[in-house]
């Protein structure tokens, strides 16, 4: 199997094209650009050097993967549009994983043994006091993410000893510590990356397409229209 995944979500744009060779190893190409603007513009740039990279082209792409969300509402629909037009073009399937779920098997893998069995709760900040929140490793707890308080994502970590990761930590730590309290935070400017994703899409199965994971409603919103005046 060849899958290409891309995450455009957060603060980065990443491709990874995962593959076998021919004694049957798994490979990987991959780039990574931490970035806050200008997702659009370079993403169709990166895929086409990491399929050179890669010596491939896309008639042996048999799976597309990306990132759905949550994240910014023009990462996020820049990546889910190419997931689109590459799975109809290709006529291969795709897979949608959330990007909180992509950033907690980036932050296992770099934590290593201290982070093995520990319940991880991934927050990311959502802006205007909100964090994009996922529990992952706890009992019973099904990851999926929500929009939290950093005081609710601070009781949730605390609730499951959870250790927290990501650019939403440190606000989750204070409030905590308003309430008396402490938590762990580790890694807060860890992103998604592709290679990740590309790793937990080879055990996914895949759906006819992908939908964006907002979680909220656009900070912008249309100009009303204006009253007419009487003459």
């Amino acid at each position: 199997m060849a899958i290409l995944a891309f995450d455009t979500c957060l603060g980065a744009v990443s491709v990874a094209l995962r593959y076998r060779a021919a004694n049957g190893d798994w490979l990987i190409r991959e780039a990574y650009e931490a970035r806050q603007t200008g997702h659009a513009e370079r993403l169709m740039p990166m895929i086409a050097e990491v399929m050179a990279s890669a010596g491939r082209d896309f008639t042996q792409v048999e799976r597309f993967a990306v990132t759905v969300g949550p994240g910014t509402f023009t990462g996020v629909r820049v990546g889910v549009a190419a997931a689109r037009a590459f799975a109809l073009s290709a006529g291969r399937p795709v897979v949608g994983i959330p990007s909180l779920e992509v950033i907690a098997a980036r932050a296992r893998h770099v934590l290593g043994p201290s982070a093995a069995t520990r319940a991880l709760l991934v927050a990311t900040d959502a802006r205007r006091g909100a964090l994009y929140c996922a529990l992952h490793g706890a009992p019973n707890s099904p990851g999926a993410p929500a929009l939290l308080t950093a005081e609710a994502a601070a009781a949730l970590a605390l609730e499951h000893d959870a250790l927290v990761i990501g650019s939403g930590g440190p606000l989750a730590a204070e409030a905590a510590a308003a309430a008396g309290r402490t938590i762990t935070t580790e890694l807060p400017a860890i992103e998604p990356h592709a290679r990740f994703l590309a790793m937990l899409a080879a055990d996914r199965l895949p759906s006819a397409t992908v939908s964006p994971l907002y979680l909220r409603a656009p900070d912008v919103k249309p100009q009303p229209e204006p009253v007419a005046r009487r003459p």
